[in-house]
């Protein structure tokens, strides 16, 4: 399994606040309950990289990761989560609209998706969002353990046809079992254009 050097730089609120950085980002989206933080860390190879909470909704900033030196991660707040404020859910929500409109060293997006179920409507909406913005989408497809191994290639088929994003670009992953992490890993560098060893 791919391991990497990872470590927090900054969070932010605003664009005021985000970090001068020249390396190529990686912003990770998802739903509140997807397992975002789950999967960065084992992407990472690293515990405690991003927090594993218990209730979703924990992460309400920019969260930018050095990653090996060559490319950073971002982690923002999940979508869907009812119990915020109206107050904050609007804050939240201009703090990401900035992000994806502005940042011009965001060039992959990572878009987890429960593998389980269908993608709600949020997702779609995310999904058709940054396509507009011409921006390399890839799909993780998270807590694949939790579907049975017969079902799952009809499940990745069921999540193509409704994101209309091909099944190549789908990615089955478990972060309990630690699968598909590779294999999304090395589309992110070389999406980036990261080198990777042979």
């Amino acid at each position: 399994m791919s391991t990497h050097q990872a470590s927090f730089i900054s969070s932010a609120s605003s664009k005021e606040s985000w970090p001068e950085l020249d390396k190529p980002e990686v912003v990770v989206v998802g739903r509140s309950n997807v397992g975002k933080s789950s999967f960065i860390n084992a992407l990472c190879n690293r515990k405690k990289l991003a927090f594993v909470g218990n209730t979703p909704g924990k992460t309400q900033l920019l969260n930018f990761f050095d990653i090996d030196g060559e490319w950073t991660l971002v982690d923002v707040p999940g979508y869907g989560y009812a119990k915020l404020s109206k107050n904050q859910l609007q804050k939240l929500g201009t703090m990401m609209d900035e992000y994806f409109a502005d940042r011009e060293n965001l060039q992959v997006v990572v878009s987890l998706i429960d593998a389980r179920h269908a993608p709600t409507r949020d997702d779609l909406d995310m999904i058709e969002y940054f396509k507009e913005t011409n921006r390399t989408v890839l799909i993780g497809a998270t807590k694949i353990d939790k579907v049975p191994k017969t079902k799952r290639l009809a499940h990745l088929k069921m999540l193509s046809k409704a994101l209309q994003i091909p099944l190549k670009n789908i990615y089955p992953i478990s972060s309990v079992e630690k699968t598909g992490l590779d294999e999304i890993d090395l589309a992110i560098r070389k999406t980036i254009g990261v080198e990777v060893e042979q």
